[in-house]
Formats: structure tokens, sequence, C-alpha cells
């Protein structure tokens, strides 16, 4: 993963992930003061893996069934699950200029033990779609990314081209 060098960036290390939320955030701790957060991931957007407002407004904007979304929000989950269980020792990125989500959840790139980035790997793998919402300076590249996990039909497109 390559990150434009003239953005600053705030790296966080000494973290791990101690719960999957779903196939865009996790609660992540700092290994040495305890201190535990939300991460959103940027650049991404995974299906809802249970009923909510967000599902509600995806289910209209897809025109697609609430049920059908959320069994697709539990396969990204568990992708997740098989590349970063909890316990997984992970670096932090965060784009300083924006780093917090509408929600105020901290935005990060999740850098794990092998260097890959988990945000990198779900688009690429079909298990989320690229998004605009949050600024992100790899959205090209995820978008990108994202065309070619579709037209391969990888992960969740291989049950629909629309999520």
């Amino acid at each position: 993963m390559q990150f434009d060098a003239i953005a600053p960036y705030l790296i966080e290390i000494h973290c791990k992930i101690t719960r999957v939320l779903d196939g865009d955030s996790c609660m992540v701790q700092n290994i040495f003061s305890k201190d535990e957060k939300e991460i959103r991931l940027y650049g991404l957007d995974a299906p809802e893996n249970k009923r909510n407002r967000k599902l509600i407004e995806d289910e209209k904007k897809a025109r697609v069934a609430g049920e059908f979304l959320i069994q697709l929000g539990r396969k990204s989950t568990d992708f997740v699950l098989t590349i970063a269980p909890p316990g997984t020792n992970v670096t932090l990125i965060t784009e300083e200029k924006y780093f917090f989500d509408f929600y105020k959840r901290q935005l990060a790139y999740i850098i794990l033990p092998d260097g890959s980035c988990l945000n990198e790997t779900l688009i690429t793998e079909g298990y989320a779609k690229a998004l605009d919402e949050y600024y992100c300076s790899n959205l090209a590249k995820y978008q990108q990314l994202n065309f070619l996990a579709k037209q391969s039909a990888k992960g969740l497109y291989a049950f629909t081209s629309i999520f």
C-alpha cells in the first residue's frame, strides 16, 4: 500500500483488534494503555450484518431486500474474522485532515502483521465496495479495485452486482 507523501498521517502502533463489528468497522485497543476505540475503515462500505437505520437506507438505495443484505453483511464480517480476528496486532494509519466520520468514529487504514492493508484486501476480494462518502486519498485506486472485483464476481459479487 502506498500513501501520498504530502498528506500528513498519524501512525499508531501497538494496537490489536478486540472485536470485529462488521465488514467495515472494528474495535481496536492500545496494548499498553488498554484504551479502546471504534475504527471505521477508510474508503469502503460493507453491507450491514444486522437491522439498523443504515440497513433501511441501503435497502432503498440498492433496491435489495434487507434480509439479503444482512446475509451479505455476515459474509463480509466472516471474511474479516478470517484475516483479522480479535487478537490480531495491527497498525493504524489515519489521514490527519480526515480523522473522524460523521459519527465521531476514527477513520483509519488498518495494516495487518504481514504488511497488507485490510481496507484494500476487503475491496480487492469483493467483500466491500469503494465509497466516496468520506475523503480517502486512495479512493481512485479503491474504485479501480472494486471494478475489477465486480467484473471477476469475487466475494459478495458472486451473489449480486449491487450491495
